[in-house]
């Protein structure tokens, strides 16, 4: 979907939310390399006979 003009000057406009101040601050601090570096190992990985579950 293709914003229109009124679209980009609104969202410039607006105030962000405490829902968007949290998320923003979370993907800020949290390390997601080292986090996925540590669960990787106890995903289950696919190719095999039986469905991951």
């Amino acid at each position: 979907m293709q914003k229109s003009f009124a679209d980009l000057e609104y969202a410039a406009k607006r105030k962000t939310t405490r829902r968007e101040r949290f998320l923003a601050e979370l993907e800020r601090i949290t390390p997601w390399s080292e986090l996925l570096a540590a669960l990787t190992p106890f995903y289950p990985k696919g190719g095999g006979r039986r469905r991951s579950v």
